[in-house]
């Protein structure tokens, strides 16, 4: 019986397992799209080719504050690239620098410090412009604009509010609340306060599993009706390949550019696979820095495994489970009914932290999840109810001494940006 050596990208280096070969369906990857051949002409042409909106020029002409809001350094967009480029325009249309401000899409994300700030945003942006971090807890930095006509409350960041214009700067790939990342996501969560995103948040978990790469759902619907609630219908979005390189950015109207940008993203980020497997392998590169971020991998892995298989996540998760949402290990390896049950009755406070707890526990509900990381301790592990291994090779023996020797195998090489699809299925 022949072997094979599966590698998975695990932070700054490779961790790898052998199997039996004909036991793997496959090594999986979002595809090889070719970047674009000069970023700053990309960048330019999607300009000069606004999708359903006027040229930027034309929008910010006459404007006394402009605020560009953009993604943190949990997403690879070119903020660096993009943002002076942009910069220009504006002072092309009168605008001047001191009346343009950044503020950081954190969601309920970490601060980001100075020097994270400098590499994500570069140089020139850091000396031309004022860039904030989004104080989501801080209600004087707040505004309060009552509810959807769906019920969410909307309370945003008060300086993006009352610009009198406003740009939201990201990038599209498959998310697992509104289906696919980009568009208005940069408004909720990215400058909303936490309850418009605890709202939202379960929202998405009425569904019994994520919605991942679902393009239209109750969720994305909200987000677009808060994003035009608040003037931000602007946009200006990038398509990414597995390198965090450019295939095509995209600049105009919130919905109409977005859904341009997710056909785009289909062509990198949907794999298909022939059959779910009993065994679904995941990184969750690039999306390494806490499980805030790499939970991610548990969707995409979830859609590639078989009811009653078992997902083994491999995440280096540097800064541990949630830095913004220490208390979430006390509840996550809950089942999703009693996560409910203690946020309703007052136990749980932090909100946004449940819902997603209640997601892992769906995933739970279908799959038995290993865990292999250096940034998580087993105990750490157990209490999100995952089973803790030191290496992918000996969590792969336990799934095999559970499942049998010719259990099948998928491995995920960039789970957190990739639409497993099983053949003849569709994308839900």
């Amino acid at each position: 019986m022949s072997q094979v050596t599966i590698r998975l990208p695990y932070g700054d280096r490779e961790v790898e397992a052998t199997i039996a070969r004909e036991r793997l369906l496959g090594v999986l990857s979002p595809h090889d799209a070719l970047p674009v051949a000069n970023l700053e002409q990309e960048i330019r042409r999607a300009l000069a080719d606004p999708i359903g909106s006027p040229p930027l020029r034309e929008l910010v002409r006459g404007k006394q504050k402009v605020v560009l809001v953009a993604d943190d350094n949990t997403r690879l967009t070119p903020t660096a690239a993009i943002i002076p480029i942009l910069l220009d325009e504006c002072n092309a249309a009168g605008v001047l620098d001191e009346h343009i401000s950044i503020v950081i899409a954190l969601g309920t994300h970490r601060f980001m410090t100075e020097d994270e700030i400098l590499d994500k945003f570069g140089e020139e942006t850091v000396r031309r412009v004022i860039i904030k971090n989004h104080p989501f807890r801080d209600p004087d930095s707040l505004v309060d604009l009552g509810c959807t006509q769906n019920g969410t409350s909307i309370s945003i960041n008060k300086e993006v509010y009352e610009a009198d214009f406003k740009l939201g700067i990201g990038s599209i790939v498959p998310h697992h609340i509104p289906g696919y990342a980009g568009g208005a996501k940069i408004v909720q969560p990215g400058v909303s306060g936490e309850q418009t995103t605890a709202e939202t948040h379960l929202l998405s978990v009425q569904e019994p599993r994520s919605l991942l790469g679902v393009v239209d759902n109750p969720v994305r619907r909200e987000l677009n009706v808060i994003a035009r609630q608040i003037g931000l219908n602007t946009i200006f979005n990038t398509v990414l390949n597995r390198s965090g390189e450019v295939v095509k950015a995209f600049f105009g109207d919130v919905e109409k550019a977005f859904l341009h940008g997710v056909e785009a993203a289909e062509a990198v980020y949907a794999v298909e696979l022939a059959q779910e497997a009993d065994i679904v392998l995941a990184s969750s590169h690039p999306c390494d820095l806490e499980f805030w971020q790499a939970h991610k991998t548990l969707y995409a892995a979830d859609r590639a495994v078989r009811e009653g298989g078992i997902i083994i996540v491999a995440t280096p998760c540097y800064e541990g489970i949630a830095k913004t949402h220490a208390d979430i290990a006390d509840f996550a390896g809950k089942k999703p009914e009693e996560v409910k049950m203690l946020m309703e009755q007052g136990f749980i406070h932090d909100h946004v932290a449940a819902a997603l707890a209640m997601a892992w526990g769906q995933v739970r509900r279908r799959a038995r999840v290993f865990f292999v990381s250096d940034g998580i301790s087993p105990h750490e592990v157990r209490k999100l109810s995952f089973t803790p291994f030191a290496t992918i090779q000996e969590a792969l023996d336990a799934a095999t001494a559970i499942l049998g020797d010719s259990a099948s195998i998928v491995a995920l090489t960039h789970a957190p940006d990739m639409l497993p699809v099983i053949t003849g299925q569709g994308r839900r």
